[in-house]
This record gives C-alpha cells, sequence and structure tokens, in this order.
C-alpha cells in the first residue's frame, strides 16, 4: 500500500481566510468549526489580542486586519498566498451594527458601517479574486443577515449596509462564476455573539437625540434584539453554516438562526402589515 506523506496531507486541506474572528463573534466561531472540519484557518481581526483563544493553536494562522485598509488587505492576502500559496475560501464575517434613527444618526457612523460592511467586503474580493480566477476555483462566503431582507425602525444604516452586501453578492455569483468560484450568501438570524455589546458601545458614543428623545428606551432595546435568551448559539450556528460551505457545490443561498423563517415570510408580507407589526413591536 502507498504511504500518503504527510505535506500531501497537509496540502490538501481548504485554506480558509476569515475576517472579523475576535472572541465571542461569529467569525471565531467559524474559525473554529472549519478547524474542525480539516481546514487550514487563517483567522484575522483588527488586534491580534481579540483572538487570543486561538493564539496558541497552530491550527490557526492569525493575521492582524483592518478590512477599510487597502495596504492591511494586500499585506495578509499575500502574506497568506506566500505561506500556503493559496486561498480556497474567503469568509467576508468582518461588520459592525450602527442603531439610532436616521434623521438623528452623524452620517460619519452610517459611512463607517458601510466602509466596514460593504466596501470592506469588496476590498477583500478584489484582493482574493484574481488569484481564485487564475486557479479556476474557490468559494466567496458573504456574511448579510435577515435585517437586509427587511429593514426595521432603530437599525436602518445596519440594515441597508447587509441589504447592499446581499445585492453584491448576487451579482458576485453571476460574475464570477465563468471562472469557477462559488460565491454564497450567508444570512445569519438571531444568533449568539458580540455585536449586542459592539452595538451598545457604539450607540453609547452617540451624540444625545433630540427629535427622538422620547424613544430612546426602544433604540437601546433595538441594540440587543438578537442578543435574547433564545437566539441561536454560535457554535450550533458555524457548524451548520461550515457544512453548507464546504459542499462541492455549496447553496447560492443559506439562512440559519432563530428569527430566519419569520423574517422570510415578513419579506413577503404587504408593506401595510409588515408597518403594524414593526411599530407594535419597536414602539415607534
Amino acid at each position: 500500500m502507498e504511504k500518503i506523506n504527510s505535506n500531501d496531507h497537509e496540502d490538501s486541506k481548504p485554506v480558509v481566510l476569515i475576517t472579523g474572528c475576535t472572541g465571542g463573534g461569529i467569525g471565531n466561531a467559524l474559525a473554529r468549526s472549519f478547524a474542525a472540519n480539516s481546514c487550514r484557518v487563517v483567522a484575522t481581526s483588527r488586534s491580534r489580542s481579540t483572538m487570543a483563544d486561538l493564539d496558541q493553536d497552530p491550527k490557526f494562522f492569525l493575521q492582524e486586519l483592518d478590512v477599510q485598509s487597502d495596504e492591511s488587505v494586500n499585506r495578509v492576502v499575500n502574506n497568506v498566498l506566500d505561506k500556503f500559496g493559496r486561498i480556497d475560501v474567503l469568509v467576508n464575517n468582518a461588520g459592525v451594527p450602527c442603531v439610532g434613527p436616521l434623521a438623528e444618526i452623524p452620517l460619519s457612523a452610517i459611512q463607517n458601517t458601510f466602509e466596514t460592511n460593504v466596501f470592506g467586503s469588496m476590498r477583500m474580493v478584489q484582493a482574493v479574486v484574481p488569484h481564485m480566477a487564475t486557479r479556476k476555483r474557490g468559494k466567496i462566503v458573504n456574511i448579510g443577515s435577515v435585517t437586509g431582507l427587511v429593514s426595521g425602525p432603530w437599525n436602518g444604516a445596519y440594515c441597508a449596509s447587509k441589504a447592499a452586501l446581499h445585492a453584491l453578492t448576487d451579482t458576485l455569483r453571476l460574475e464570477l462564476g465563468h471562472f469557477g468560484i462559488d460565491v454564497v450568501n450567508v444570512v445569519p438570524g438571531a444568533v449568539k455573539s458580540n455585536i449586542g455589546n459592539s452595538g451598545i458601545a457604539i450607540y453609547n458614543r452617540m451624540p444625545e437625540w433630540k427629535l427622538f428623545k422620547p424613544f430612546e428606551a426602544a433604540i437601546r432595546e433595538r441594540a440587543l434584539l438578537s442578543q435574547g435568551l433564545r437566539s441561536t448559539p454560535t457554535d450550533e450556528f458555524a457548524r451548520h453554516t461550515v457544512a453548507a460551505v464546504l459542499r462541492k457545490k455549496p447553496p447560492a443561498w443559506f439562512s440559519y438562526g432563530r428569527y430566519s423563517t419569520a423574517m422570510a415570510v415578513m419579506y413577503h408580507l404587504p408593506l401595510c402589515v409588515r408597518d403594524f407589526l414593526f411599530k407594535k413591536a419597536m414602539k415607534c
């Protein structure tokens, strides 16, 4: 029987580059789940210290990455190609929340949301696609949100950024199929993560509301809506998502997590019914 060279075995493992792998978040759970499925995982975040739980594990290649910086993105992509020779899967998970009434949120906060959630993802895509196209294979996974399907009150900037990412993902799927690149839109429902804490931290830096001062409690409550007791555990979401992405022919659309079905139904409701439900639930 022919012996299998251990290096050959390592070379056959998919190389997965994931953005936004801060501990306690979806990206961190995805990194661990890909590693459990015999992948070589490049876990990234803006600060290596936020990935301390992965730092001493040889299954992970940690890199500091700011998706808003061309220099940072190009440096990390080149580092990965130098080390592994290829990138098989790109997971665009890095994202920031933005809670508040659109008429009063500083435009700089809305711009920062789009710079990370939309342009950051596209910056990663444009850096990785030439390499994948040359190899005629690869997978790009964009992490959207069920809020991109149905935009509600107090979360408009985030909803709009995820809706934009969904639209870009649909276009990328059609444009990149010619090069053998699969593009997957992953649409989480309410999944346990650190986004609630991030949302409150960002919210606390907002100016005091003027017109919307009477709604302050409801707006703050919206920042934590996805983090209720019945939210889907992060590891469960990651396990199902990774299984879908690693299929030979991954689905174009994969949604999982609490409220994912309800939000899909809401998408098809008449606007008057949808507005009534949101006004009742969100106290606006």
